[in-house]
Parts: structure tokens; sequence; C-alpha cells
């Protein structure tokens, strides 16, 4: 996608809309009590707008809406809290420590739940004050906050049913194109000059992103009653699209072959780069598709493939007559970009004017892919326990306001030192990889939007431009939030200091004030996972180990399956194989947060890595070979091949044992599978049976390098 389309990708973008949202929701308060002469009220108001909108993340309206109204009544009881304690230093104290711990405890339901904590603590922190309160201030106050809660509810759900399938058709557009930069990092492994490691390194960090914006997909549109019973086009539209795309994403993976060995056989001969021309362009395809679903365009092809198709079946013709070589790997590759190619065209195909009336109904049942989970007193209860790793952060955080509230009122400097409390709040993360990451972020983008702004005030007098300033500030911050944490920094301290500006106050004190009470709360938050209650990945990486495991045994497993002659169910096969997608990213993710760890805790890193490698070897070639079973004549298929599978579950049995369960887990159970005998008698030495042969002692190698590895990891941890 070029520059220009990114840039107008991102104007469509679920991002820009939330920021506007945000922005319109938190400014109009202000302006009609500034209007009134009561600004202060105002700032009241718009306050408790923005804390709601920045619970209100992207899901189904149900979880947006009693998101909010959780988040109304978490914010109204700190804030009340906080006011009554207001004043006796002892008590605030207390009320800091203990609703810094409830509050972070939320994560336990999920991210949604988190962020509603986050702003309970926000609120808390924003109302912490030294001066006397009166209880009409108090009751005011809460009344202020309650009408920017209830105003931002109603903008919000309003919006909504005025576009009830814009959010959902963002994040689907967000989602195809992650398909498509994974597709981009496919076709390297076809250039003879690209790195193989780092290839497959930036592959699994992709995966990653890719599974993460398919389940913010999956939730959006599986969750929607809306969308799920819509008879119209437009619901079972994006239900079909996603449908595609995930079934896209995993013909991608059935590219997947010994790279290093095709290299070796066909690199010489030119044919490997025309498979990179032609799977960048269906990358390509991918951004244009999802641009045009973005910008809620009808979708037209940027590419016809029938060209690179012929091109590619005449370099294979070349090489089996000039290096007479056996193409059929080749062959298969070409079947399955042709597959990619089909595929896109009939997402395409659903929005010609003839197959309106035609829409196929999902064949799956769509229920069975989210998680049905209600917030249960139990799933708190098993949490607190030092074995868990949001206890100890809970914990963590708890302390560490505490010490920081101390310290704002041991230190003057000046007028703002809850700021303090808001650096920790921001900053501290579970994980010691990303508290770190977001220490960095947070303190060059205070510095850089700090001095920026204060060159504006310098250089800008006028207060209208200063208000739009304001304003595209507010957008800015508020829309990169999510994707660009150190820019959304560098935005919101200009505009916080654009705003002081407005309330007459010394603004170049305020950013010196800013700066010192950041860089003491990014200390005590970056230091704090060292010695405090410290999360180290490599303690708990077993346990994220396993559950990839078991998922690639129980997916490869359908190949046996579908030999054993069982009817393969759709929706088994596709829950089996969304399993290894989510237990793949979960373990890239913990490795990722492991090797940002300091030297000293990664323990077994090296091994841990080609855990994460081997592993997706398996699983992506685990695609190839279904493919190839399902598509091969019943001849084909021998009682050897029925060994070799066999073999390989069992060593994947032996690997998950190595690795111990955890309290609760449910025990692991190989699945017992017969298969027909006659499938002894098939000794069929085609080119088909071969190669399926080839792919799956290939795939035995990778179960026996997995055991190893593993075996090596429980050794090493056992070790003094």
């Amino acid at each position: 996608m070029n520059k220009a389309k990114e840039v107008q990708n991102f104007f469509y973008s679920q991002y820009f809309a939330d920021g506007l949202r945000i922005t319109f929701g938190t400014v109009i308060p202000a302006l009609i009590f500034s209007f009134f002469g009561d600004i202060h009220a105002g700032i009241t108001v718009s306050l408790g707008a923005m804390a709601v909108g920045l619970s209100d993340t992207p899901g189904p309206l149900n979880h947006r809406r009693n998101g909010m109204f959780i988040c109304t009544l978490v914010i109204l009881i700190s804030a009340l809290i906080t006011h009554l304690a207001n004043g006796v230093p002892l008590l605030l104290m207390f009320v800091i420590v203990t609703l810094s711990f409830l509050l972070s405890m939320f994560a336990v339901y999920g991210a949604r739940a988190s962020s509603v904590g986050t702003m309970g603590i926000l609120i808390m922190v924003l109302h912490i004050d030294t001066a006397d309160n009166t209880n009409l201030d108090t009751l005011a106050s809460i009344a202020y906050l309650l009408a920017g809660c209830m105003w931002y509810m109603l903008l919000s759900l309003s919006l909504y049913h005025v576009r009830p399938y814009r959010q959902a058709q963002q994040e689907l557009a967000e989602s195809i194109q992650k398909v498509a930069d994974y597709i981009r990092i496919k076709a390297r492994f076809y250039t003879t000059a690209s790195d193989t490691d780092k290839n497959y390194r930036d592959l699994i960090e992709q995966q990653i992103i890719v599974s993460t914006h398919q389940d913010n997909v999956r939730d959006q549109l599986f969750r929607s009653k809306r969308i799920i019973k819509d008879t119209t086009k437009i619901g079972r539209l994006l239900i079909l699209i996603f449908t595609d795309i995930v079934d896209l994403f995993e013909q991608s993976m059935a590219t997947h072959y010994d790279y290093d060995s095709i290299r070796e056989q066909f690199g010489h001969t030119g044919v490997l780069q025309q498979f990179n021309v032609t799977i960048r362009r269906i990358a390509n395809e991918l951004d244009h598709l999802a641009y045009q679903i973005n910008a809620n365009k009808r979708p037209k092809a940027l590419y016809r493939f029938n060209n690179d198709l012929e091109r590619i079946r005449t370099a294979i013709d070349n090489v089996e007559k000039t290096h007479h070589l056996n193409t059929l790997p080749l062959k298969k590759i070409l079947i399955n970009v042709r597959n990619l190619i089909q595929r896109m065209n009939s997402i395409y195909g659903y929005f010609n004017l003839e197959s309106q009336s035609s829409v196929r109904q999902t064949e799956t049942d769509i229920s069975r892919f989210v998680e049905h989970k209600a917030i249960d007193i139990k799933q708190l209860q098993e949490n607190l326990t030092l074995k868990s790793s949001l206890f100890r952060h809970a914990a963590r955080m708890a302390i560490v306001m505490g010490i920081g509230y101390l310290l704002s009122l041991t230190i003057n400097v000046g007028m703002h030192s809850y700021w303090i409390l808001l650096t920790i709040l921001v900053i501290l993360k579970p994980g010691f990889g990303l508290t770190k990451q977001r220490n960095f972020q947070r303190l060059i983008g205070t510095i850089v939007g700090g001095i920026g702004g204060a060159l504006i005030l310098i250089l800008v007098a006028d207060e209208t431009s200063l208000f739009i300033l304001l304003l595209l500030f507010m957008v800015a911050t508020y829309s990169l939030i999510r994707i660009n944490y150190i820019v959304s920094v560098m935005f919101m301290t200009p505009y916080i200091l654009i705003m002081f500006s407005f309330l007459d106050m010394n603004t170049l004190a305020i950013l010196r004030e800013r700066i010192i009470d950041t860089l003491i709360g990014s200390g005590l938050a970056f230091f704090s996972n060292y010695i405090i209650l410290p999360n180290w990945e490599s303690t708990q990486v077993h346990h994220t180990m396993r559950k990839l495991l078991i998922a690639n045994y129980r997916y490869f497993a359908q190949a046996l399956k579908i030999i054993a002659g069982q009817p393969l169910n759709v929706t088994d096969y596709k829950l089996a194989r969304k399993e290894v997608y989510v237990a793949t990213a979960n373990m890239a993710s913990a490795f990722q947060r492991m090797i940002t760890e300091p030297k000293s805790k990664q323990k077994d890193a090296k091994e841990v890595n080609k855990f994460v490698v081997f592993n997706h070897i398996l699983s992506s070639y685990s695609v190839t070979l279904l493919n190839a079973v399902k598509g091969a004549e019943y001849a084909s298929l021998t009682g050897e091949h029925v060994k070799i599978i066999r073999r390989t579950l069992f060593l994947l049995a032996q690997s998950i044992r190595l690795l111990e369960p955890e309290d609760g887990e449910e025990e692991f159970r190989a699945m017992e599978i017969d298969t027909p005998v006659d499938i002894d008698s098939n000794n069929i030495d085609s080119a088909e049976s071969t190669l399926i042969t080839d792919q799956l002692q290939f795939l035995n190698r990778i179960a026996t390098d997995l055991n190893k590895t593993c075996d090596r990891l429980v050794k090493g941890q056992l070790s003094p």
C-alpha cells in the first residue's frame, strides 16, 4: 500500500473514529459549561466522559454497553471514596493502596475489565487533594462525573445505532491487512538472499498480530446477535468474508515447505523468484481489498493473476526439461498459490450484483468459536495467590502507588504531584519487558512533546489557533494511544499544556513539574519490577509450551482421522485450527516477553527459541500435509503413512507429558483412532504417495527435535 493510501486508510480506521468520538465527547461538556461561566464543572463532566470513553474499546454492543455501565459505577465509587479520604493522609494512603490492588485485579476478567479498573484508578488519582472538601462539593463533583459518563454513553450508543456494522467492518479490514503482511513475509522465503532464521522470527511475530486481530473480529461478529441473525446482505457478508480470510490465512500457511531444501534444489533455476513476485502481488491485493472495505467502497480487484500463474507454470516446465528435477513440490506450491487467488476471487465475487441474492450460508457453528465467560467470583479467588502473575502485578501496583503517594507528600515539585501516580499507572505492566518499553516511550514522548508544547505556547498567541491545535492534539492522542503510544504521548503533553494555558496557569512551570514527576514515576515503576514480587517469564513458560503442544497434537491428529475414513467435521477441524493459532500466538508472545527481560533471567532462552520455531514449522507443515491428505486418492494413502503419523503423535504425546500440568489443569489423554485394515495393502509408489511420505518424515523429524528440546528444558529446570 502506497503512503497516500496508508494515510487515507488511517482516517478511515477505527482508531481515528475512536479518537474523534472521545475528543468530541470530552470537549463538548467543557465548552458548554465554559459558555455558562463554570469551566471547572465542565472539566469534571469532561473527565467522566473521557474515562468512560477510554474504557469503550471495540467489541459487541452488549459488552460495550455493560462495560460502560460498570465503568461509570467504578468511577463514581472511586471518586466518592477518594473525596471522603482527602485531608487525612494515612486514610488516603490506605485508600490508594487498597483501590490500586482491587481495581488492578479486574484484569482477571479480560482486557475490557482491565481498562475499567485502570479508569477507576485514574479517577482516584485525579481526585487526590489535600484541601478540605464540603459534602456539597463532594456530591456536586460526583453528580458532574455521572453527567459526563452518561453523556458519553449516550453519544457512543447513538453512533452505534446509526452505523451498527462500522466497527466490525473496520476491524475486519485491519485483520485482512495483517494477513497481507504475513503473506509478504512468506514471500521472502522464495528469495535465496534472505535469512531463513530472521524470516521465521518475523513470521512468528506477525502471526501473533494476525491472531490478535482475528480474535477481535471473531468477538465482534460472532458475539453480536444483530450480525448473526441479520437477514440482509451486510451481516452475512461480513461473516463470510472473515471466514474466507481465515481459510486464506490457513492456505498461506500451507505454502510452507522445507525452504532450505527447496532453495538448495531450485534456487539456481530462477523459478523461486516467480513465486516471490506472485506471492507479493497477492499480499498487495489483500492490502487493496482491506483498504476498500475500510473505505466502505465496493471492492474491485487490483490484479489479474492469470498471467502470473501461467508464468510460474512455464517456469516449472522449464525446470523439468532443462534441469531434469522432480518438480512435484513446486507444483504443490503452485496449487496452493492458485487456491489463495481463488479465495480472493470468491471474496470479490460476493460484491457482484449477480451474487447478492445467492450468498452462501456459513457451514460452521459459529457460536463455538467464541469463549462464553461469565463473571465468576471463583475466577478472582483462584488468582489470589502468588502463583498468579495478575496477583503479583496488582500487589506490585498497590505497593508502588503507595510509595509514589508518600514521595508526592515529601518532595515539593509543584501542585500536580499526582502525575507521579499517573506515570506509575500507565507504565507499570505485568511483564518486565512491556514495563521497560512503556517507560522509554513515556519519557521520550513527554520530553519531546513538552518541548514542542512550550514552543507552540511561545510562538502562538491567538486563542482560536491554540484551541484548534488543542482539538487536533486531542484527536491525535486518542487515535494513536492503542497503536503508537510514544507518538500519542508526544501529542498528549502539548494538549495538556495548552489546556492549562486556558486556565491561566504558568505552563512552563507545569512542564518542568510534569517532566520531573514523570522521571520519578517511571523510575519507581521500572525498578519495582526487579524487587517487588518479580514475575519472570522463564518460570512460567512451560505451561504455555504444553498448551501449544496439545493444540498441535490435536490438529495433526486430523490427518489420521481423514485416513481412517472418519467424516471431517468442518467446525471441529476449524476449532482445532483456531486453537493452534491462538496457542502459537500466546507462545510467541511469551518468548518475546522473555527475551526483553534481563539476561540473567532469560533461562534456557535458546532452547525456548528452538521450541517456538519447531512448533511453527510443525503447525505450518501440518496444514500442508492435511491439504495433501484431503486431496489424495485413497490408493495413495499407505500403511506406512499411518505408521509415521502414529510415531509422530507418540513423540508429541511424550513431549506433552514431559511438561507437568498446572494445578487444576485437565490431564492430557492421547487420542485413539482406528484405521482400516485394508490400507496396509496400499503400496502404490506414486509421486503423490511419495510426496506425502516425504512430508510425514519431515514432520516426524520436527517432532523428534521438539521432544529433545522439551527434554533439555525439563532437565535444565530440574538442575540446580
